[in-house]
């Protein structure tokens, strides 16, 4: 769907991308991560249109932007989008459909299909400041669904968000996946986890590190060939007695703790079985698990090595 080739960018003598490469597909949502400065709003922005790239080509969909035909396809919420305070949420939205280039006619369909689909449509005659932040941001992603785009780029999309509103766009997003690809842009390692297969890792304007989240073969620190992981996380911290007793089981090849109360457990996966024998252990030692998570978690598979 989306392919970019050496894509740079410099402000002055900071060079923000450096000679970018990378394929999206459709289908279940990317994530872009990285630290604050590692280009990645400023990539999304180079797709977009915002700005252009000192070098490099993107395509979308075997087509190189910009280009006209691709109007209305690829859509984009920056981080910081604000809604006017002085007009309705139907009146701004009817503007943006025109400006998408629909009829009269067209657009007053149109903000009602995309209101619906976000859960807003009572609130259509109020005024941004009416609504809470959270069903804000519910209104600004809908803008960016105006014209059933193919492609939406969403950058920060739960930022500031109470739990319940940040679970609501999640469930959003979740369920138009089947029509649109979404390429988010999040410091929240846990959403991303639920939501993204695809893992792009920026650092210094580079494109360091591709993870699929769902593929323990892509595992970068694997040390055994016939091995898995088992992510381990417990209602209290295990004795250093326990952790060697597992350490000292048949089919442990490793164990770790990455964190308070949480291991990471590495054994031979020709024992099918492994994580029903490691559960039943813990429980006759008296520990209960909280949560165990077949391979690693995202943020293992990133930072277990740093």
């Amino acid at each position: 769907m989306l392919s970019l080739e050496n894509i740079s960018k410099s402000f002055g003598e900071k060079q923000v991308l450096n000679s970018i490469d990378m394929t999206i597909e459709s289908g279940s949502p990317v994530a872009l991560i990285g630290p604050n400065g590692a280009g990645k709003t400023t990539l999304f922005s180079i797709i977009a249109g915002f700005m252009k790239a000192d070098r490099g080509v993107i395509k979308y969909n075997n087509i190189k932007l910009p280009d006209a035909s691709q109007f209305g396809q690829l859509a984009v919420l920056p981080q910081d989008a604000q809604l006017d305070p002085r007009f309705t949420i139907e009146k701004q939205l009817r503007f943006f459909a025109r400006l998408q280039g629909l009829t009269t006619k067209a657009s007053r369909h149109e903000v009602s299909r995309i209101l619906e689909l976000v859960g807003m449509e009572g609130e259509r005659r109020k005024k941004p400041l009416e609504l809470s932040h959270g069903m804000r941001k519910r209104v600004c992603i809908s803008q960016a669904l105006i014209g059933r785009p193919s492609l939406v780029l969403l950058d920060e999309a739960t930022a500031g968000l109470d739990p319940l509103h940040a679970r609501s766009i999640r469930e959003l997003i979740s369920g138009l996946t089947d029509d649109v690809t979404f390429i988010l842009s999040s410091h929240d390692l846990s959403e991303l986890e639920r939501l993204c297969e695809r893992v792009f890792v920026f650092s210094g304007g580079k494109l360091t590190q591709y993870l699929n989240v769902n593929d323990a073969s892509l595992d970068n620190v694997a040390t055994t060939k016939n091995t898995d992981f088992l992510t381990l996380r417990m209602r209290s911290q295990l004795s250093d007695e326990i952790v060697t007793a597992i350490d000292n089981m048949v089919d442990v090849h490793a164990i770790t703790a990455t964190q308070n109360r949480e291991y990471l457990v590495e054994y031979f996966t020709s024992d099918e079985s492994f994580d029903v024998k490691l559960l039943k252990f813990l429980r006759e030692q008296g520990y209960e698990y909280q949560q165990l998570y077949n391979g690693k978690t995202l943020e293992n598979q990133l930072f277990l090595d740093e």
